[in-house]
């Protein structure tokens, strides 16, 4: 699953929902501040992906994590600290797993990075390393079918 906390942007939101789409991700949260369907922001990023990708909204993010942490998912925040790991190697998913998303300026919360089992972030060697939260989501769920079905793309049919 996607978690995206105290996103702003409602283009974000519903190129999150396109992507949850073209990957057959579970559900995508929402929590604090972020926007949530139906608003024709976001369905118009979305392609209309919005109507049919199941989503959850919660208030609070922390208590949104906290819930799904006790049901035994693995919470993965991603973000760049101190001690973050690299997606693109370092990702292995042992059971099921949400990856959290959180403000485009800000991160994510001191409180909601404590209760991830890891925390990862994307190499990027140019001079921002920074990327539009949307494309973060893209790169993460691709990373996280990879890590999950190998080198190929799962059939359809």
């Amino acid at each position: 699953m996607v978690c995206l906390h105290n996103i702003r942007s409602m283009h974000n939101v519903g190129s999150t929902f396109r992507s949850a789409d073209a990957f057959g991700v579970h559900k995508v949260l929402l929590s604090g501040y972020t926007p949530s369907p139906p608003r024709i922001e976001i369905s118009k990023t979305a392609l209309g992906a919005d109507e049919w990708v199941p989503w959850e909204y919660e208030r609070d993010g922390l208590a949104l994590i906290s819930r799904y942490k006790k049901e035994n998912w693995l919470i993965f925040g991603i973000e760049q600290t101190q001690s973050s790991k690299l997606i693109s190697t370092d990702l292995h998913l042992s059971r099921p797993s949400i990856f959290v998303f959180g403000n485009e300026v800000l991160g994510l919360d001191d409180e909601i990075l404590e209760l991830c089992d890891d925390v990862f972030e994307i190499p990027q060697y140019g001079q921002k390393h920074s990327l539009n939260v949307s494309v973060s989501v893209g790169i993460c769920i691709y990373a996280a079918h990879q890590s999950a079905f190998g080198t190929g793309f799962r059939s359809q049919k």
